[in-house]
């Protein structure tokens, strides 16, 4: 007699159907607002800079306060999320990120605005665990690394939009108001982050017309009529799923300390120190993108209202870079593995730092020192996307069993955002007492460590079910 087929196999064995696109878009959504957030800030942090008379501890805390909600609500969310399901948190998420960015355009001061900053961060934490969970529960095994990093590379496409969105505001105002800065100074950034205010209704109107709880998440609480008819919807066909085609063994309920035990320590660990070192350079880095850019490329220029579209605009021709690696990963992640991609994107992004370096410090023309800044950031960007910033993502969602897999995706992106928190506020102080040059190597030697990390905690996951690497490791 055949055995019944375990949901595992079903899914394993469908096509991709058009619910899984559904909630690979959902899951997109969030992912393309932090992208956008990401970045938007940076272009936005000069003008904030001269209206509210800012200093630059309060420069480093308006950048880092989102960062800082990420983490928090990485790791308070998460656990949440595999208690009360993957459905209802997608709903809370977009509710704080709606009123959040609210806030974030109408802030009065630099605490309002601090304030707000920090619970959009929260909404984006949040929004880590729960994505890669939907999406990594949901799809087909030998779809499920391009389709996560599809989803994923839409924070690219975001930052794209976002330093996109910062020169056509730009330019509104320099049409409105040719002869003052006045009015930019003090209205250009509540227009750009009002930008991301209606991207955020949008995802949310996109969201609360299509929800449907992971199947997997039914499973592992021993609901089978539940599971069945979500597995049914996900899969197009009538299914029905019991104790006999998946005993409660294959999804174990385990507590949140499971994360450090000897059995999942190692995935804790590959999950969460090569992120965290890696977010150290790719916070600090993006957010201050147009800082840097003006700094090694345009130092020379005077007037600020230049200097700032010359930025913007050197930021978004750079992000494009960050699109170009999300697409080679897509193309590599089921031929190369997730493991040699990462190490070889922290190579390659210590490579781009070393070179963006180097252009401030040999005494080279100016033609040539803008090229090797733009050819640095070229490389960082392109490898970081092609390795680190894809796979994190992914294998944070990948090594965990069903009941602890948002924690630990969770924890994991926790411990990343700190490494942003890290950056985002040291970054801006190492940079006046050690130079940029200094600086750009001392990250290009954090990513070299981050490779080697990855290396030592290894746990591939290429062609391999959930149940298998759950259970093998």
């Amino acid at each position: 007699m055949i055995p019944p087929q375990s949901f595992e196999q079903r899914l394993d064995e469908s096509k991709v159907t058009h619910v899984m696109w559904l909630l690979w878009v959902l899951s997109a959504g969030l992912i393309a607002l932090d992208g956008f957030d990401f970045f938007i800030i940076g272009i936005a942090i000069p003008f904030l800079q001269q209206d509210f008379g800012l200093s630059s501890t309060e420069i480093g805390a308006v950048a880092v306060a989102a960062v800082a909600g990420s983490l928090v609500g990485a790791l308070t969310l998460g656990p949440i999320t595999d208690k009360v399901g993957r459905q209802l948190m997608l709903v809370v998420d977009i509710a704080i990120f709606v009123i959040a960015t609210a806030g974030t355009a109408l802030a009065w001061d630099a605490t309002s605005l601090i304030g707000f900053r920090f619970l959009v961060g929260v909404g984006i934490g949040a929004d880590y665990p729960i994505s890669v969970a939907y999406v990594t529960e949901n799809v087909p095994s030998r779809s499920r690394g391009q389709m996560v990093i599809g989803a994923f590379a839409f924070q690219a496409v975001g930052a794209l939009l976002g330093a996109v969105t910062g020169l056509i505001v730009i330019g509104v105002f320099q049409a409105l108001s040719p002869n003052s800065t006045q009015l930019m100074i003090q209205y250009a950034w509540r227009w750009m982050l009002g930008v991301g205010l209606v991207l955020a209704i949008a995802v949310g109107i996109l969201r609360f017309s299509f929800l449907l709880e992971s199947p997997r998440y039914y499973i592992a609480r021993g609901d089978y009529e539940a599971a069945s008819k979500a597995a049914s919807m996900l899969l197009g066909e009538p299914i029905h799923l019991s104790a006999e085609t998946d005993p409660p063994e294959r999804e174990p309920s385990l507590p949140y300390s499971a994360l450090f035990s000897s059995r999942y320590r190692r995935s804790t660990a590959l999950t969460s120190i090569p992120w965290f070192l890696q977010d150290i350079a790719t916070y600090g880095i993006g957010i201050f993108t147009p800082t840097i850019i003006g700094v090694l490329a345009f130092s020379s220029e005077e007037n600020f209202i230049t200097k700032e579209i010359a930025s913007a605009a050197g930021s978004a021709f750079v992000d494009l870079f960050l699109i170009a690696g999300f697409l080679i990963a897509l193309g590599l992640i089921e031929r190369v593995g997730r493991i040699r991609l990462q190490v070889a994107g922290f190579l390659g992004m210590a490579a781009g730092l070393v070179i963006l370096a180097v252009s401030d410090l040999l005494p080279v023309e100016k033609g040539l020192a803008i090229a090797l800044v733009f050819i640095g950031f070229f490389i960082f960007n392109l490898m970081m996307n092609a390795g680190p910033n894809s796979t994190t993502f992914l294998l944070s969602g990948e090594v965990f069993p069903t009941s602890i897999r948002a924690s630990g995706a969770g924890f994991a992106a926790a411990v990343a955002k700190a490494g942003a928190v890290l950056g985002t506020f040291s970054l801006p102080l190492l940079q006046r007492s050690i130079g940029v040059p200094a600086l750009l190597l001392l990250l290009a030697l954090i990513c070299v460590v981050a490779a080697v990390m990855t290396y030592l905690f290894r746990v591939e996951t290429m062609g391999r079910s959930l149940e298998e690497v759950s259970v093998d490791g």
